[in-house]
């Protein structure tokens, strides 16, 4: 059970005030619409056809952007796995709960059961709760979906790679019994708390698309007559990739692009369901993914659209990612926003829109609902801060500058990527000296304006200083006083 406290009043007063807020652009038809939050796995800010893709097509994600909004300036909590998953379903930066990385098969960590979830904050409100895809917020039954405010669940535990089978498909005990793979258990498909299959080869990472979205269509049909949230966190484009035999070869991109254009039909078809079952009009849609492309995967990663870097790095590539929201006759159609926001702020946002009481634990998420109701003068995060590792603060962010910090990090600048799905190298890149961006004008982080802004380094070093206060930093030994503990079984 979950303690909450009001940040708003009593539910009717939450409600009125939405209500107040949306007449500014447009009515709103309900307080407590449905909710599907798909989030996609290691896909680019370039990956779909409004931010750059090419030789493969996006017809309903784009379609998504134009019947509502597109987030230019919306970051995931972390540019990696288990950490950005966490910061999204519970409103706070990873770190302060106990994550970092991506979590093994063989973790005996996961979500703590103190933590709130999106989906038990809105089971507060009568919402019936539904998860279809990658979990990875633990595999052991403590720290699966239904115990954490889900009603149903279908999908792996962790990530589709963790498992003993090579790049090339093939069973590593046929090849290496010295590989580090061979540790790797057998990938679970799980409904419920219990595995019901097994993946265990190419051929059935190619089902799991599809699989997801029938079972996503079944749960919009089942749920028509009751408020639902929908998880879907897809397991692709995550390598090694899959797609369905009526999606292959079918882009001029290889399989990356067939694998998108999946992922597309996939938007396509629960849009499909909802217009069906007369839902679409009430019906909240958020587009969004864990953390940018793992570049070193070559034409089997996406794209970052020009950004810097990718997955496992603070640079704008990994961190910076797709985000579009739908939600007739509330957002308006065709918006772009290019104000800051990010994942943790869905949380607080879904909070005052279905009048939820917020968690009693603190939380870093802001509502961003004025942004997604159109008020162009609205700015509700003018912060953020890019941590990574275990609780290394690599940078933060204030308005459109950011000050990266010394660090060790992971640069795919100059190395030949890796073809066909197998990995290519990446190299250690040290920053030994504080370097300053400004992202409205260079949002790739080329040019280093250190130099000619000493006032804004000296606001931004504040900036850090609070950060290093609340949630401590390793780099410099600093504990932070705000920090909770993950999960954990013996």
């Amino acid at each position: 059970m979950r303690i909450f406290h009001s940040v708003i009043g009593i539910s009717a007063v939450a409600m009125a005030a939405v209500s107040t807020a949306c007449q500014k652009t447009a009515p709103v038809r309900s307080a407590t619409p449905n909710i599907i939050l798909i989030l996609m796995d290691d896909m680019g800010y370039g990956d779909i056809g409004r931010t750059g893709a090419n030789k493969f097509e996006t017809p309903n994600l784009n379609r998504l952007a134009n019947e509502g909004m597109q987030f230019t300036w919306y970051y995931c909590p972390q540019a990696v796995s288990s950490a950005s998953r966490a910061g999204l379903l519970t409103g706070c930066y990873p770190n302060r709960i106990g994550f970092s990385g991506a979590l093994a098969p063989w973790a005996q960590t996961g979500i703590n059961p103190s933590e709130t979830t999106i989906a038990e904050m809105l089971k507060t409100k009568g919402y019936h709760t539904g998860a279809i895809g990658k979990w990875h917020l633990g595999h052991h039954r403590e720290f699966l979906p239904l115990q954490h405010g889900f009603d149903y669940y279908f999908g792996i535990p962790y990530s589709n790679d963790m498992w003993p089978v090579d790049f090339d498909g093939v069973p590593i005990h046929l090849k290496d019994t010295t590989h580090r793979l061979m540790k790797y258990p057998v990938l679970p498909l799980i409904e419920g708390n219990e595995k019901v299959e097994e993946v265990l080869t190419l051929s059935d990472q190619d089902k799991l698309t599809t699989t997801y979205t029938e079972k996503a269509v079944a749960f919009i049909n089942d749920h028509k007559n009751q408020h639902f949230f929908l998880y879907i966190p897809h397991s692709m484009v995550h390598v090694p990739l899959g797609v369905s035999e009526k999606f292959r070869g079918k882009s001029k991109q290889g399989m990356y692009g067939d694998v998108m254009m999946e992922v597309d039909w996939s938007v396509g078809e629960i849009m499909k369901a909802l217009r069906k079952n007369k839902l679409e009009k009430n019906t909240l849609i958020i587009f969004t993914s864990d953390n940018g492309p793992w570049l070193n995967f070559g034409n089997h990663a996406g794209t970052t659209g020009g950004l810097r870097e990718g997955k496992g790095t603070s640079r704008e590539g990994g961190q910076r990612v797709p985000c579009l929201m739908k939600w007739p006759g509330v957002i308006p159609a065709g918006e772009i926003c290019n104000q800051l926001a990010c994942a943790m702020d869905i949380l607080p946002t879904l909070a005052e829109i279905t009048g939820a009481s917020l968690p009693e634990e603190k939380i870093d998420g802001i509502s961003i609902l004025s942004l997604m109701l159109g008020d162009k003068t609205a700015a509700p995060r003018s912060e953020f801060y890019y941590y990574y590792q275990q609780n290394s603060l690599e940078a933060v962010q204030k308005d459109f500058w950011k000050l990266v910090l010394p660090h060790r990090g992971r640069s795919y600048l100059g190395v030949k990527p890796g073809n066909d799905g197998w990995p290519g190298p990446y190299e250690t890149e040290i920053i030994e000296t504080p370097q300053l961006y400004d992202l409205r004008r260079d949002p790739g982080e080329w040019y280093d304006v250190v130099e000619f802004y000493p006032e804004k380094v000296k606001e931004l070093e504040a900036l850090v200083e609070k950060a290093r206060q609340d949630l401590g930093d390793d780099l410099t030994k600093a504990p932070g006083a705000n920090r909770r503990k993950a999960g954990f079984i013996k």
